[in-house]
């Protein structure tokens, strides 16, 4: 008798869904550590990981904007095993942009919840000749200033494209790159003359001096930053924009688990550590929180509005 209760209890254990048990869940970025993702990523990672019941691994799989990641978290089992570090670049911007996408932003995908929204900013270094965005925009008139980007189909090269197209700029040049990283590298050593890049990943340089700010993307200007005007100002309205940061999984994730990760992310992004960091970052997400199908049905219009206004201004990778 006793050796059939041990048999039996052996039985039951062998029985438990191996998704019951601590696990280690794969959660994809499309951009190099120190950019946006990397960092909202880093941030979340462990108490969303203990929501959920798991060990939640940033792996950062850059190229082609994100693109890439994207793409390999789409093909991904549908088995929570896989989360995508959304990112309005590969799920909103370059839908647009890059003609040849082997997923669908919204068809593909089950997106889970906002983490962090964050203006983008046209920085250069403190010691450049410009010191406003209509200074710059005037030399690129009549010669080439470059501008760095975290890649084709970017939110940083829409936002370049449109500023040049109304600026008349013609002779303002995008530089894409694998990351905001790479990037800021260059316009430090004078490869480039600016760079569009999240605000995020610039706070630090911005306030010792080392970059200065021509202009956010925003419709207000940023609090940490009152004195820089935003494009809207400047005249520039339809380039306004916001990068945002999100978790998503590949779509067929079981409801029960999609409902789960969706309810976490409001009291992980509340508590008061992740959002003072955010706030200090000026990228916290928008409020009211969205959500389960309130973030989906944003991350579709997202997408189509931006679709719209690259084919408007035939912004096409070649």
């Amino acid at each position: 008798m006793q050796r059939r209760h041990l048999l039996l209890a052996a039985t039951s254990l062998l029985a438990v869904p191996a998704l019951a048990q601590p696990r280690s869940v794969r959660f994809i970025a499309g951009f190099p550590p120190g950019g946006l993702a990397d960092v909202v990523a880093r941030l979340v990672a462990g108490p969303l990981g203990e929501a959920i019941g798991a060990t939640l691994v940033v792996e950062n799989r850059t190229g082609a904007s994100g693109t890439i990641a994207a793409d390999a978290v789409a093909k991904s089992a549908p088995d929570g095993t896989t989360l995508a570090v959304s990112h309005a670049i590969p799920f909103g911007f370059a839908p647009g942009v890059l003609p040849s996408l082997t997923y669908d932003p919204v068809a593909d995908f089950v997106h889970l919840g906002m983490l962090a929204e964050a203006p983008t900013v046209m920085v250069v270094t403190g010691r450049s000749p410009f010191r406003t965005l209509p200074e710059l925009l005037e030399a690129a008139r009549t010669r080439p200033v470059r501008y760095g980007s975290s890649g084709v189909g970017s939110a940083e090269h829409i936002m370049g494209a449109v500023v040049a197209r109304e600026a008349r700029a013609t002779h303002l040049d995008h530089v894409p790159y694998r990351g905001t990283p790479p990037a800021l590298q260059d316009l430090m050593a004078g490869q480039v003359d600016a760079i569009n890049a999240p605000i995020t990943t610039l706070v630090g340089q911005l306030r010792d001096g080392s970059l200065r700010a021509l202009a956010v993307s925003t419709e207000a200007r940023v609090a940490g930053f009152p004195d820089v005007p935003t494009l809207a100002e400047l005249g520039y309205s339809r380039a306004t924009m916001t990068q945002w940061i999100g978790v998503s999984a590949p779509r067929g994730l079981p409801p029960a688990m999609a409902e789960r990760i969706a309810a976490a992310i409001p009291g992980i992004v509340a508590r008061p550590e992740i959002a003072a960091r955010l706030e200090e970052l000026a990228s916290p997400p928008r409020q009211p929180l969205l959500t389960g199908e309130a973030f989906q049905r944003f991350v579709g219009g997202f997408r189509d509005h931006w679709v719209a206004i690259a084919r408007a201004e035939n912004i096409v990778a070649s």
